[in-house]
């Protein structure tokens, strides 16, 4: 099943952060719900977003499409390597994963 319009959704009427850096500090302070990172996610950036996502005990969600699609997904005109969902908003994508 498609994440594109769980995430479009949760974007547009939740909350969520929008970069590697973004999701990482949502990571610490605990915020964050879910992390969706896209598949050619660099590695380096990847590892520690699951590293910390392991210790908070939060879902890390590959996205099938690259950076460049993930960015299109969230209505960003660049790439976007992963996205931290805070508050879902109308979107069912906690319950997809």
């Amino acid at each position: 099943m498609s994440l594109n319009q769980p995430i479009a959704s949760a974007v547009s009427t939740g909350e969520c952060k929008i970069g590697v850096r973004s999701s990482i500090d949502a990571i610490k302070t605990g915020k964050a719900k879910l992390i969706v990172v896209a598949a050619n996610c660099p590695k380096d950036e990847l590892e520690d977003i699951e590293q910390y996502a392991k210790l908070a005990n939060i879902k890390v969600q590959k996205f099938e499409g690259t950076s460049w699609d993930l960015g299109e997904v969230v209505g960003k005109p660049f790439m976007v390597s992963a996205i931290a969902v805070i508050k879902p908003g109308d979107s069912k994508i906690l319950k997809m994963v």
